[in-house]
């Protein structure tokens, strides 16, 4: 039977428990397993290797990527951590210019350091791509939608450039979720979610998975969780199994919201521009309606100066100034201070991360209290 997203998020890897017929995936809260003899175990032997509940997550995530397996770690930045150690002293990696600055921070002071070598590049511009690769290079490494300008990639296309130069293709798809969209299936051979954000839901948990197309890339990466050890407690995979289950009427609603505050934002004078692929304004838009299925509760704007982001973001009185995104309650953040400050100054600039610059993580409260909320907040800046 073909199952439907939300169906699959409910009932993959969460089957009832064989023995007490428990719906809900028990939380084995153990460090090791007893064995029944020497080199006789029962698929489990030590909790860093493998836990009953976290592999019953990676099924379930694997089942809504459309992959062919999981893996598992402490956290995003430990999953991306672990696709690094795929490659070896000398190889060349590609990242898109607009991405996380904690992903920038972990290449440029960690990686390089080990010779891992890399470059950034505007993936929007397919030549730009063509034009940055190297003989040594082994992947090509983009978020869609980027973090923080919402900048849509062409996986498909990135796909078959990376294959034809003999690398891989990744994809951080935690700004629009597997239930928006599922870059496996346009080619991508990666998928790094920092599930932190909408698969966990709920902002009470810190977790990163990477799900691949292919079983050595499983193996590999298996092999690395296991060896260097940055995986996630029991209780992390126990608390992303139960909020998955909301993900189809979570991300429903946070992509009504938003699209509601984007359209405010697009009509109010203090709003010098609005990121957000949604609207028929994006740049990005026809592409963003051919390889997404929906458009996710992020969003930003330019207010023009850090004196105008101050005004709007101490106006605001239900949305919270905070780090992370994609919880139920409703986030703003300010890229150049926060997510973002380790990318340096001059560079921030030049990729448009400005001083006016407010990210925004619409969450699921009622569409018409975040309106007001941010109609206020932007008249305090006109």
């Amino acid at each position: 039977m073909m199952l439907g997203f939300a169906t699959k998020a409910i009932h993959i890897g969460q089957e009832p428990d064989q023995t007490t017929g428990s719906v809900t995936v028990p939380l084995y809260q153990t460090s090791t397993f007893a064995q029944d003899g020497i080199g006789q175990h029962r698929g489990f032997e030590y909790a860093r290797t493998n836990n009953p509940t976290r592999s019953a997550w990676e099924r379930n995530i694997t089942a809504l990527e459309e992959g062919t397996d999981a893996i598992a770690f402490a956290s995003g930045m430990a999953a991306i951590d672990a696709l690094a150690r795929l490659f070896s002293s000398g190889d060349h990696i590609l990242l898109a210019e607009d991405m996380y600055g904690g992903t920038f921070r972990l290449f440029n002071a960690v990686l390089q350091r080990h010779g891992l070598q890399f470059d950034t590049v505007d993936m929007r511009q397919l030549d730009a791509v063509q034009a940055a690769l190297r003989p040594t290079t082994r992947l090509l490494f983009t978020e869609s939608p980027t973090n923080p300008l919402m900048t849509i990639n062409d996986i498909a296309a990135l796909s078959e450039i990376a294959h034809a130069a003999g690398a891989l293709l990744a994809v951080d798809n935690t700004f629009a979720s597997p239930y928006f969209q599922r870059p496996l299936t346009l080619g991508a051979d990666i998928v790094i979610h920092s599930a932190t954000k909408y698969l966990g839901g709920h902002s009470d948990v810190v977790h990163g998975v990477i799900v691949v197309s292919s079983i050595e890339l499983a193996e590999r990466l298996h092999f690395l969780q296991n060896a260097v050890g940055a995986v996630p407690g029991p209780l992390d995979c126990w608390l992303l199994l139960r909020s998955v289950k909301t993900l189809a009427l979570r991300m429903e609603q946070h992509q009504k919201n938003a699209l509601a505050i984007a359209q405010l934002c697009q009509e109010h004078p203090a709003v010098l521009k609005v990121y957000y692929p949604g609207l028929p304004s994006h740049p990005q838009y026809e592409l963003a309606r051919r390889q997404m299925s929906g458009y996710s509760g992020m969003l930003s704007i330019e207010l023009g100066s850090r004196s105008n982001a101050e005004r709007f973001i101490n106006a605001l009185e239900i949305i919270t100034l905070a780090e992370s995104l994609g919880g139920v309650e409703s986030l703003v953040c300010h890229p150049a201070t926060m997510t973002h400050a380790s990318i340096p100054e001059k560079e921030r600039s030049r990729r448009g991360i400005t001083d006016g610059l407010v990210r925004l993580s619409i969450g699921i409260e009622d569409t018409s209290d975040l309106i007001e909320d941010v109609r206020h907040a932007l008249d305090r800046c006109t």
